[in-house]
């Protein structure tokens, strides 16, 4: 790992993160980060664990690498502690990233806000609460088990039996939801 040196530049709306490093400009955006998944992901299978999101962002005068990884029944903190020390060695030994960064490596999060569709995909099986643009169903506000994914939309399998279909462009919103199916703080709303 090595030392920014420089300032960042100000970026225009559709450029790629751009920083400064030994006198030359570095842009990371999709194709990096796919170099970057490309060697982290064997790491991480051959540690039984699931790449859910990588994020790259600067926090202050820093650079961070969060990784969020998961496998069944959940990962554990020494868990994720071993596969960050063997991931940074992979990373270094790899020279894809040239500032001095922190490397973040932890699990999802029990009500993890989904955005992509890496994690729409990982999410299915789990209990989710959907926000609409629209109502769907008389409802803006839909929540169910995840039962598939698709670039046309999210089904949903609801408390009361029914499946409902969310057109993926009216999703505003969506998170893991731990209490699905069971009122929260002893009251529970019919829909009528």
């Amino acid at each position: 790992m090595r030392e920014a040196i420089g300032h960042a530049k100000v970026l225009k709306k559709w450029a790629l993160p751009t920083f400064f490093s030994g006198g030359k400009a570095v842009e990371h955006g999709e194709a990096w980060m796919e170099r970057v998944e490309a060697v982290i992901v064997p790491v991480l299978t051959s540690n039984g664990l699931g790449l859910v999101d990588a994020e790259w962002q600067r926090e202050g005068r820093r650079w961070v690498l969060r990784l969020f990884v998961d496998k069944p029944g959940g990962v554990t903190v020494g868990e994720c502690q071993a596969v960050s020390r063997e991931l940074g060695d992979v990373l270094d030994v790899a020279g894809l990233i040239e500032p001095s960064y922190d490397l973040e490596v932890s699990s999802p999060g029990l009500s993890r806000e989904l955005k992509k569709d890496r994690e729409f995909a990982w999410a299915v099986g789990k209990d989710l609460r959907c926000w609409v643009k629209e109502p769907v169903g008389g409802r803006r506000e839909l929540m169910g088990r995840l039962l598939s994914v698709s670039t046309e939309g999210l089904t949903l399998a609801e408390a009361d039996g029914t499946t409902t279909e969310v057109p993926r462009g009216l999703v505003a919103r969506a998170r893991l939801e731990l209490e699905f199916g069971r009122p929260r703080g002893g009251k529970h709303k019919s829909r009528r």
